[in-house]
């Protein structure tokens, strides 16, 4: 269960990370309240996580998941670089996190 937490915490980190962009530094109201909710909400569900799975291990994943969407969303939709390097930088969080959740349960 601390894993699906732990998703839904990356999830949401991504959410709020990406809707940095619309507040216009914190000039727009609703974007920002956009903003803090989900940045919230995301750091709640990060201390579920962290109810069972080490610190290091849950804080690791979150952001190394929240880093790796964000730029993909980046990539995607808002016409940033897709470069080899970039993506293999990438590749290799993810494959960081996939040995964190591994190593957590063995």
């Amino acid at each position: 269960m601390a894993w699906i937490w732990l998703m839904c915490a990356s999830v949401l980190e991504i959410a709020w990370a990406v809707g940095l962009k619309s507040t216009q530094g914190f000039t727009r109201l609703w974007p920002s309240v956009y903003v803090f909710a989900t940045g919230v909400a995301s750091v709640v569900m990060l201390g579920q996580a962290t109810r069972t799975l080490p610190i290091g291990t849950a804080y690791a994943a979150w952001t190394g998941i929240g880093a790796v969407g964000t730029a993909l969303i980046g990539i995607f939709f808002f016409g940033e670089a897709r470069t080899a390097s970039r993506l293999l930088c990438m590749a290799l969080i993810v494959a960081g996190v996939m040995g964190l959740k591994y190593f957590s349960e063995h």
